[in-house]
């Protein structure tokens, strides 16, 4: 969960990067036009068994404005964090799966948005309201995300791939009316 600061606040919390040090890349937020690339995937691969690991996350910004609710909520992805061991030799269906992943990251993240949608929320207590539905929200996401790899065997198990990537077009769909 992100809760956005005003930059100059951020500025004031976080020692000044090194001037040699090279910004991390800017997260890429969910679109259907823009699927993600090899090129996405800038980090260097870590010490793990796997061939690549996408890196997403629900940023959620929320406020009140003159005592009325306000939230914007995106799926986005990082490519400073995320990795593949080799893109040359990467698979389509391996960058299939890590789509995937980043598509499960917009069906939570749509979720949460109609969620978000149904509850009157009091400014007065925001944050402890906002956190208990996003720490339902962020849970349901991780067991889904969880299941995805297991059940696929990491995109391995070609016929339960094809049944995550139909089940999850399929929720996109009917959740369209969350979709920014």
């Amino acid at each position: 969960m992100l809760f956005t600061a005003p930059f100059w606040l951020l500025s004031l919390l976080m020692p000044a990067a090194p001037a040699q040090v090279t910004p991390p890349a800017p997260k890429i937020t969910w679109s259907a036009a823009r699927p993600l690339s090899w090129e996405d995937f800038r980090a260097r691969p870590n010490t793990d068994r796997l061939a690549a690991l996408t890196s997403s996350s629900i940023d959620a910004t929320i406020g009140c404005i003159d005592f009325k609710f306000s939230g914007k909520v995106q799926a986005t992805f990082a490519p400073s964090e995320s990795w593949v061991r080799n893109a040359a030799q990467a698979s389509p269906a391996l960058l299939r799966h890590e789509q995937l992943h980043f598509d499960l990251t917009e069906v939570h993240t749509r979720l949460l948005r109609q969620k978000l949608s149904l509850i009157k929320f009091d400014c007065l207590h925001l944050q402890p309201a906002f956190n208990n539905i996003t720490k339902v929200a962020f849970l349901a996401w991780q067991r889904d995300e969880a299941r995805y790899d297991q059940e696929s065997n990491h995109g391995l198990n070609t016929p339960k791939q094809a049944e995550w990537e139909q089940k999850t077009r399929l929720r996109l769909e009917q959740l369209a009316p969350f979709a920014e």
